[in-house]
């Protein structure tokens, strides 16, 4: 009877062990299957988190800047802007640009070449978008990288700013008041001016930080990881500037034109330094006559 308790107990162990193999592979596997929608629901609630930061009492300035290589420019850039109007948004800049790397000319016949350009594609954009979708755009920006190289989201507190700009909107107010009590002299005026110009300024400030609450900026910079290679066809250039390189009897004709040309601006040269010709004349002539003279009178002493 002890022997059968032990056998059963044995058994009754082994089947438990597979059971709870067989168990546990079934739920790695599932876990596995499901990894990556889980990932994707970390990445999209990490960046809405982030983004859409809101605390009680307190007001944000949230800015965002995104890095990355895609598979397209072009398209991403496309993309990109579309889904910033859908979501409210507007496009401040945009500068697509390709960056070449190489470029060389390959002569494919006597009149014909190809022209082989390497290049990069690269956009800097700068969008501006309501705070409230503010992580919906990261999200949908997100989703065209395929590699992300830097994102950095900033929320600046400017709860204590928004209070000392309303505290400063009363002072100027109430020196408005003081100031129209006072009798009307010169400094009078220039207080007023002053003051109105204060004013001006507080309000401009106020409007800035009213809109960059309710906009948030992104600045975006995406590059393609590939090089592309463009083949253009063009003209095969030496060979035309062989053909007109060197043309002989037209070459002869214009050199005896540029020596004729050539023969009247000496003569021109000469008429114009008359002068100085004509006194090297008269003095090459008194100095021949001079000589002859010494040369006849050594003859008569001899």
């Amino acid at each position: 009877m002890k022997t059968t308790y032990i056998r059963l107990t044995i058994a009754t162990a082994l089947l438990l062990g597979i059971y709870s193999c067989k168990k546990g592979e079934a739920t790695t596997s599932d876990y596995a299957v499901s990894e990556p929608e889980y990932n994707k629901e970390i990445v999209a609630d990490s960046i809405s988190s982030v983004a859409t930061m809101s605390v009680k009492d307190k007001q944000f300035i949230k800015t965002a800047n995104v890095n990355m290589e895609v598979k397209d420019v072009y398209a991403a850039t496309i993309s990109i802007e579309k889904s910033v109007q859908d979501l409210g948004g507007f496009v401040t800049h945009s500068n697509l640009q390709s960056n070449v790397i190489s470029e060389d000319t390959y002569n494919t016949s006597d009149e014909n070449a190809m022209l082989i350009k390497k290049y990069q594609t690269e956009n800097s954009m700068q969008v501006r978008v309501p705070t409230a979708k503010l992580g919906e755009l990261l999200t949908l920006i997100n989703d065209k990288k395929l590699f992300l190289n830097s994102r950095v989201i900033n929320a600046e507190d400017v709860t204590s700013s928004i209070k000392y700009a309303e505290m400063e909107g009363k002072r100027i107010k109430k020196t408005s008041e003081n100031i129209s009590d006072l009798k009307t002299t010169k400094d009078k005026v220039k207080m007023s001016d002053e003051n109105m110009s204060e004013e001006n300024q507080q309000q401009l400030a106020n409007l800035e930080v009213t809109d960059n609450l309710k906009y948030s900026t992104v600045d975006i910079y995406i590059k393609e990881p590939k090089i592309r290679i463009a083949e253009i066809a063009v003209t095969n250039s030496k060979i035309i500037d062989n053909k007109y390189k060197f043309n002989f009897i037209y070459d002869v004709k214009n050199a005896f034109v540029e020596g004729f040309y050539l023969i009247q601006r000496i003569v021109i040269g000469l008429i114009v330094i008359w002068p100085i010709l004509l006194i090297a004349g008269i003095g090459f002539y008194f100095y021949r006559k001079n000589k002859s003279y010494k040369k006849t009178t050594q003859t008569d002493k001899e």
